[in-house]
């Protein structure tokens, strides 16, 4: 499996970044021709089209509910923990793309300081599940930043070789990723052209991520053993984190990340004692 990973990072290059890069212009020159550059014009050019989607996708608030947590880095993590023993290679470029990722969304959401729906629209004006976010940290959107990090890492690293597992592949991965950034709209978090931004900004991060990695190989340490106490600590301490969460808000989708975690420690912790 991790030598499917490497054989799969190789093939990255730059020319993987001019689709994010012509999709962002395509955006921006939306915007400037809707005269949508500021605050208050960037949220009502979406408006319509936002309320519409907020209150369709509103009517599954336990599903949306779920599916939103997996934007949370330690969620969507937890379920790939167990590649650390079996695709280590992975996580080293997952690693940095999220370092990558956090950067960027660490600079752009003050840059541009885009009000979220809520605060916008006011709260009483659409449907919002779970925490209300009232801030001006919209643009973009973390959640979709995370998701599609993690899923376009996910996405190279598992590549098929044959064109027509390929296509099924991809469009599965993504499809799936436009499903969790979805949710952002229906718990009232975020305005389309946020989640949509995010995904890109998500895509690039993961190339960028790979790159990176390929070149100076940061994390080479990660696949060996001598280092699995740490993993098992980290592990041990994500799951009681997870614990607490499911007392906070008694979600499937915890339940689910926490199993995955004890299976990893437990593998992790069996491999290391028979060393």
């Amino acid at each position: 499996m991790n030598k499917t990973v490497i054989e799969n990072f190789a093939r990255i290059n730059s020319s993987l970044l001019y689709l994010p890069t012509f999709l962002l212009l395509a955006i921006l020159s939306f915007l400037c021709s809707r005269n949508a550059l500021s605050n208050e014009a960037y949220v009502n050019c979406q408006k319509e089209f936002f309320l519409f989607m907020n209150s369709e996708l509103a009517e599954y608030p336990r599903t949306l509910y779920n599916l939103t947590q997996l934007g949370d880095a330690l969620i969507i993590l937890s379920f790939l923990t167990i590649f650390i023993i079996y695709a280590p290679k992975m996580w080293e470029s997952l690693i940095t793309a999220s370092i990558v990722s956090a950067i960027l969304v660490g600079v752009l959401k003050p840059l541009f300081g885009i009000q979220r729906p809520a605060a916008a629209f006011g709260p009483e004006n659409l449907t919002i599940i779970g925490r209300k976010l009232m801030g001006s940290n919209s643009f973009p959107s973390g959640h979709s930043v995370t998701v599609f990090t993690v899923l376009t890492v996910v996405l190279i690293a598992f590549m098929p070789k044959k064109i027509k597992y390929q296509i099924v592949w991809s469009c599965s991965i993504f499809l799936f990723g436009i499903i969790l950034i979805l949710t952002r709209i229906g718990v009232g978090a975020h305005h389309p052209i946020d989640i949509t931004v995010g995904a890109i900004v998500g895509y690039a991060s993961a190339i960028i991520g790979i790159a990176i990695n390929k070149k100076y190989n940061i994390w080479g340490w990660i696949g060996n053993k001598k280092f699995y106490p740490v993993f098992i600590l980290l592990f041990f301490a994500c799951s009681i984190v997870m614990i607490f969460k499911i007392f906070e808000a008694n979600l499937v989708i915890f339940y689910f990340a926490l199993l995955s975690l004890l299976i990893s420690l437990f593998v992790i912790t069996n491999l290391y004692v028979k060393k």
